[in-house]
């Protein structure tokens, strides 16, 4: 039972790292779900610096040939791991470079703007989740600074594996596995059986609220 609890507690954190709910089937991958969702934001942020059309039709080509040149660069098998990761990264900074030349100095301004925005908003939600796990499950000081610490490392991990573009997405799934493994027994020597109960009854409550909100959404 112990051990079921822990799972879910870590899955838990991992939804807090990332901001967003992780689904528990175990057909999902969470790689691929989190990918999507950067690449959704990238699209509403540059909804927002009203390009011209002129602009959309760079863009998209651009990002056509940046797709198409990752992709001839992952099935090369002539080269080795090392040198994979250095020509991806330039592949990467070239793409940025050439993004950057398309907006004008205006859309390039905002679009700073909405990063930084963006990022300040995300240090507020993790730091308002951190008070309510603490508050929720009575954490001490000692408990919630840990936990805090444990996030931490966790977030740098999963951002490290999320980047690595010479692994796929299968083995990257493999690994996220053996982070949130680690990840559970880190938390044995946190928490007690008290504090991992009232984190099951947590999740449960908030997944019957979720239910229950998308119920009402499809009734309207």
């Amino acid at each position: 039972m112990k051990k079921i609890i822990l799972s879910a507690l870590v899955v838990s954190m991992v939804i807090a790292v990332h901001a967003q709910e992780i689904p528990e089937r175990k057909t999902d991958n969470p790689i691929k779900h989190e990918r999507a969702r950067g690449q959704h934001k990238k699209v509403m942020d540059m909804q927002q610096l009203n390009l011209t059309p002129q602009q959309k039709i760079q863009f998209k080509q651009q990002r056509e040939n940046f797709h198409t040149q990752m992709e001839e660069l992952k099935k090369n098998d002539g080269i080795t791991v090392k040198e994979s990761r250095v020509r991806m990264e330039s592949l990467r900074k070239e793409n940025k470079e050439k993004v950057q030349l398309m907006l004008t100095t205006d859309q390039k301004a905002k679009l700073e703007k909405m990063k930084a925005e963006g990022k300040a908003k995300q240090v507020k939600m993790a730091r308002g989740r951190a008070e309510n796990m603490k508050t929720r499950l009575g954490l001490s000081d000692e408990q919630s600074a840990k936990m805090q610490k444990n996030h931490t490392e966790m977030a740098e991990k999963m951002k490290a594996l999320r980047e690595d573009r010479s692994l796929s997405d299968e083995n990257k799934k493999e690994q996220m596995k053996e982070l949130m493994k680690e990840q559970r027994e880190k938390m044995k020597s946190i928490l007690t059986e008290e504090q991992l109960k009232k984190m099951k009854e947590t999740k449960h409550e908030g997944h019957k609220e979720r239910m229950n909100s998308a119920e009402k959404n499809t009734k309207i």
